[in-house]
């Protein structure tokens, strides 16, 4: 039995078949849909034309090479999450969050995020998605790129598939001790007690979360993350009893106004989900606004980023305000 034979009976067996299948015919179909399927009509990502086009238009304008040092041009953004049901022996636990990497768009991407890693200090990094640049094609610039990363990644590193990954992409990625929850689970230890970490498979244009198989080994009473490419599915995400929600996806509009108003977030979700923290019930949430860029390789108003997330206990931040 060849490589790609075994790989694919393992996935199956991890996923289900209908999830392969689905994944698999839906990635052989749509490498030039522009329009239809998804929770959005419009795919821009898809249209490469209106990229060169775009590319042109900034050129003209003398903007090009701004926005470009702008999307290199990585922030460090810090945020602290107050969870209710947090174990006290996991206050101060620390997120990375890492997004829409895009790894293979441009060759400053990986260097600059290396120079960021290197700063910074965690307990876990997780990663929400789009490790490709294009939604289709070879993808081994990809997994190269990341394997350049990764060395610089001293923590465990937990992570889901986004829009622009293809699912033959697990094995590489997973080869490079990186693992992806795929509508799974995973607890995290710290002195007898657990905090869980989902994530689903991507939500936007795939369609092929799954809450119930993501949130089938975590106790209903348990603090629970949820990792999910896009922020679309929060209502659900919400019912289902996770605590934080942490997403990519819209890179927070990319190309903004000044103020940093969007013009285009490609999710549907009204537009506090799609950038920094926002509340949804009891459940919290955070988008990144993307550690690279998607379509063109630049910036304006909206700096990419990678963000430390510092869990709380409502005690902990009581007994500092003493």
């Amino acid at each position: 039995m060849d490589r790609e034979s075994t790989e694919y009976r393992q996935l199956e067996q991890r996923l289900g078949r209908v999830h392969l299948q689905q994944r698999l015919g839906i990635e052989a179909e749509h490498a030039t849909q522009i329009f239809g399927r998804g929770r959005t009509f419009f795919h821009i990502e898809n249209w490469y034309s209106m990229h060169t086009l775009i590319r042109l238009t900034l050129r003209s304008l003398g903007l090009y090479q701004r926005g470009v040092r702008n999307a290199a041009a990585l922030q460090i953004r810090r945020n602290d999450i107050v969870l209710s049901r947090l174990p006290a022996v996991f206050d101060g636990f620390t997120l990375l969050h890492l997004s829409d990497v895009h790894l293979d768009a441009h060759p400053a991407y990986p260097a600059a995020l290396i120079e960021r890693l290197r700063t910074v200090d965690y307990d876990v990094c997780v990663i929400t998605g789009d490790f490709r640049a294009k939604t289709y094609g070879p993808y081994a610039a990809t997994i190269a790129a990341l394997a350049e990363v990764r060395p610089h990644l001293r923590r465990s590193v937990y992570a889901v598939l986004g829009n622009h990954d293809s699912i033959r992409m697990v094995s590489g990625i997973e080869q490079l001790d990186i693992f992806l929850l795929l509508n799974e689970s995973v607890a995290l230890e710290r002195d007898g007690a657990t905090l869980y970490l989902a994530g689903i498979d991507d939500p936007h244009y795939y369609q092929v979360d799954n809450f119930h198989k993501a949130a089938a080994a975590i106790p209903h009473d348990a603090a629970a993350i949820l990792l999910s490419h896009s922020p679309e599915p929060y209502r659900l995400a919400a019912h289902a009893g996770f605590d934080l929600m942490l997403s990519g996806h819209t890179h927070g509009g990319q190309v903004c106004l000044p103020g940093g108003i969007a013009l285009m977030t490609n999710a549907h979700c009204p537009r506090r989900f799609c950038k920094g923290h926002w509340r949804y019930h009891t459940m919290q949430g955070y988008t990144s606004v993307g550690s690279g860029s998607s379509v063109v390789g630049v910036r304006f108003n909206c700096p990419p980023e990678i963000t430390l997330h510092r869990l709380r206990c409502p005690t902990a931040r009581r007994d500092e305000s003493v």
